[in-house]
Order: structure tokens, then C-alpha cells, then sequence
């Protein structure tokens, strides 16, 4: 679940960045030569690729605007792997047959929205969602909001798939192909499939919510899709859903924590088990890429270095209703504030995935991949020494209405909000914008507090 902006030369408003360098680093590289999108594979770039999202261009037709698709300001760089390594993922598709393929689970055996809902076609129907009604009212709406934006993001599950199917080496070429990598993108994806739908018709059922504007948030984010700056290497798109599946995990689980103490049971063990599913995912996620750092340490170490230096990114971060440009950034707030995802928790992943890999003990690295080493290794403690500073600068006080929740007025109170409310602004004239100057420490606790991701 990220925003930023390179503020050396600012180039859009925050709320539609995607990730941000930290300051006083130095520049990342490119991991590995890339070519620039559009290029059909000609002209190899050493370029950083910066991700800057633009707000969604829009014409107006009557009185009517209608938005296409976000302007991506950066140059995207694609298929970056040198071709020499898409051997080792066609070397590994044994590998993956016999220790990814079996953390999916058969349909018959798979639990299904039904099972946690009420039945349409039972007599009890009507008094079982009058019960599933009265037990959401003790569900505060800034609760709703995060709830809501778990769902939206679940929702836009094409889009995950299509990102998944840009890897070079392990893509579904078909649409229907035999091998590992395919079935498993497939079958992942089948089974993430049920988490939107169940977490949908619950919000239906409940009637606290604006389901219209729900609906245009998710039409909205997934004609938008997202750029998680993967450049067609499954190296860096494993490492970035190893990443993403704990994330989800964690948040999953502190909103079914979080409706077992409103009361709520039955919500609990809706989040709880789709929180089960997630754990599940991430554990075949992490299982690959401790396979890449046992067969080509160097590369993995490098893309895990890469991947953290661009941060993270939330793959709903263009997320818009067609009202609020700043949604994403305010959903977030929310999110934050509740604990549902925090900028600790994103500093916890990543210590969680250093452990898990063994990344300080790694061996047979180059210079540079011993830097890179070094790099993640120490950087979980600066992610919670940064969030730890901007806590202590939070403001309080500021509002945002949801149209989720009919426009109701939610409370931000987070270090987001108020890096938003302590920014001096200046005048972007060649794009007309305003863009808020940062602090060091605002700029990246407020790129990691935008790395909610469900």
C-alpha cells in the first residue's frame, strides 16, 4: 500500500505520487539496463525511473468531466531482466510445481462468500440481515472507511493479475498455459477473487454505506490500474508481493481484531479468514524468492535493494470516486490512524523479510550487492526513528467528508495530515499545480505511511 514526489524537481501534487527517494540518499539505479516504454526493446536506458503520477486528465463534455487514464509523468522502464535470466525461471518450473503449486487449495475445498453470509434462499433470510444490520451499527464509520477501502482495493484484482502477467519468464502466455507459473497466477488469482466478493456483499448487506460511489471508486481504479515499477522482472515483482501479501495479512487481521471488540463476530471472521488466505499467499511468495537468493544471491540482493529504495507502492494509490482527488491519501490517513496499517508496520515487513531470507547472512555478493546488503538490513530502524520524529510534529484537527459513508466527516489526525497542513506551497507554472515543500523526515514517513495495502 505509495505516494511521493522527487521534490529536486517537483513535477506533480503529492496526492497522485507514487513514490518518493528519500532525501539525502543517493539516487537509486536502475537494477538492471532497461529499455524505455514504447521502444519495442531498442534504445537501452541507464535512466532512473522516477514514478510521478499526475491527476487523471479529464475533459469536460457538457457539465460532465470525463477522466482518462492518470498522465504517468515518469519514464517506465520495461523488460530489464537481461534475457539470459529468464532461464532460471524456465529452469524452476519443477521447483515451482512442487513447493509453490501446493499452497493453493482445490475449489472443493476453498470456502466461498456464501459460507459467511446469509442464505438468499433460506426462510430466516430477511431476520438474518436484519441481524447482520444491527450488529454494523456498533461499526464507527472511520472504521467503514477503512473497511471500504480494503474492499475497493480486493476489487481491482484484473489489474494485480495484468501486473502479475508483465513478468518476463513467468508470464501466462496464453491465457490458459500448462505451466507452474501460469497455473499459479491463475489459481492465485481465483482464489484472491472471493475476498472482494465477500467483503462487497457484507457492505451491501450492512446498509452504512454508499454502494453508487463505491461501485465508480472501483470502475475508476481499475480502468486507472498501477504502476508498482516491477520493469517485466519477476525478481522485483516477487519481492514486491512478498511484500504486499504480508502487508495485507497484517491489515486484514487488525480490522477483524478491530470488529471482534465492536462486537461484530461474524465481520471478525470474515477479515480473519481472508487474512488466512493472505498469509497462505505470502508464504508461496517468500518461498520464491528465498529460491532466488539461494541460485542467483547477487540479482536478488540488488532487486530487494531497488525495490526498497522506490518504496513499496499500494497498488490502489490512484484510487478516486470521482470527487475527492486526494481519496487515496485520505483513506490512507484514516488507516493510519486507526492502526490498521501504519508506517511501523511497514518498517516491521521489512525486518520480518530480512529475517525470513537470511539477507545478513547472505554469502558470494559483489561489491555492490554487499552494499545493497547493508542498505536493507539497516533500514527498519530508520523507517521507525523517521515515523517516531513526525509523530511528535502531528497536528490534530483536520476533517475529510467520505462519499463512501455519504459524505460524512471523518477525522485524520496523522503524521500525513499534518505534513498536509505544516507544507509551504510554491507555484509549479509550467503544469499550474501547487506543490507542498517537505521536511526530509515528512518526505519519507509520508511516502511509508502511504504503503497501505490490502
Amino acid at each position: 500500500m505509495a505516494f511521493a514526489v522527487c521534490l529536486a524537481k517537483c513535477v506533480g501534487a503529492p496526492k497522485y505520487c507514487s513514490s518518493l527517494m528519500p532525501a539525502g540518499l543517493p539516487a537509486s539505479m536502475p537494477l538492471f539496463r532497461g529499455s524505455r516504454l514504447g521502444s519495442a526493446g531498442r534504445g537501452r536506458s541507464h535512466k532512473v525511473s522516477m514514478t510521478t503520477t499526475l491527476p487523471p486528465e479529464a475533459k469536460e463534455v457538457g457539465k460532465t468531466k470525463i477522466h482518462f487514464q492518470p498522465r504517468e509523468v515518469h519514464e517506465q522502464v520495461t523488460h530489464s531482466m537481461p534475457p539470459e535470466k529468464v532461464e532460471i525461471f524456465k529452469s524452476l518450473e519443477d521447483w515451482a510445481e512442487n513447493n509453490i503449486l501446493i499452497h493453493l487449495k482445490s475449489v472443493e475445498k476453498s470456502w466461498q462468500p456464501q459460507d459467511y453470509l446469509p442464505d438468499p434462499s433460506s426462510e430466516g433470510f430477511i431476520d438474518e440481515v436484519k441481524e447482520l444490520r444491527e450488529r454494523s451499527l456498533e461499526l464507527p464509520n472511520d472504521y467503514l472507511v477503512c473497511l471500504v477501502g480494503d474492499m475497493i482495493t480486493e476489487e481491482a484484482l484484473p489489474t494485480y493479475q495484468t501486473m502479475l502477467n508483465t513478468l518476463d519468464g513467468v508470464r501466462d502466455e496464453t491465457g490458459a498455459s500448462p505451466t507452474s507459473w501460469a497455473t499459479w497466477t491463475r489459481m492465485w488469482t481465483a482464489e484472491e477473487n472471493r475476498h472482494g466478493d465477500l467483503l462487497n456483499k457484507y457492505l451491501y448487506l450492512c446498509g452504512r454505506v454508499d454502494m453508487k460511489q463505491i461501485e465508480k471508486t472501483i470502475q475508476y481504479l481499475i480502468g486507472f490500474g498501477m504502476d508498482p515499477r516491477t520493469e517485466n522482472s519477476p525478481y522485483l515483482g516477487f519481492l514486491y508481493t512478498s511484500f504486499q501479501e504480508r502487508a495485507t495479512f497484517i491489515s486484514h487481521g487488525n480490522t477483524a481484531r478491530f470488529a471482534k471488540g465492536r462486537g461484530d463476530l461474524k465481520l471478525a471472521q470474515i477479515c480473519g479468514t481472508i487474512a488466512a488466505d493472505e498469509k497462505r499467499h505470502e508464504t508461496a511468495y517468500t518461498k520464491i524468492v528465498e529460491k532466488l537468493f539461494e541460485i542467483d544471491p547477487d540479482t536478488t540482493m540488488l532487486a530487494f535493494e531497488d525495490m526498497m529504495r522506490k518504496k513499496v507502492s499500494m497498488p490502489a494509490h490512484l484510487m478516486y470516486d470521482g470527487q475527492d482527488d486526494n481519496l487515496f491519501e485520505h483513506f490512507s490517513a484514516v488507516a493510519q490512524r486507526l492502526g490498521v496499517y501504519t508506517a511501523r508496520d511497514y518498517a516491521d515487513i521489512l525486518e520480518f523479510l530480512v529475517k525470513r531470507w537470511n539477507v545478513e547472512k547472505i554469502e558470494d555478493l559483489s561489491s555492490k550487492g554487499r552494499k545493497a546488503q547493508d542498505y536493507v538490513c539497516k533500514l527498519a530502524p530508520r523507517i521507525r526513528r523517521l515515523d517516531e520524529r513526525a509523530q511528535e510534529r502531528a497536528k490534530q484537527g483536520q476533517t475529510c467528508a467520505f462519499s463512501w459513508i455519504f459524505n460524512k466527516e471523518i477525522l485524520l489526525n496523522c503524521v500525513r495530515s499534518s505534513i498536509h497542513l505544516s507544507a509551504t506551497h510554491f507555484s509549479d507554472k509550467s503544469r499550474g499545480l501547487f506543490v507542498p515543500s517537505f521536511t526530509k523526515e515528512e518526505q519519507q514517513v509520508k511516502q511509508i505511511c502511504s504503503c497501505l495495502v490490502t
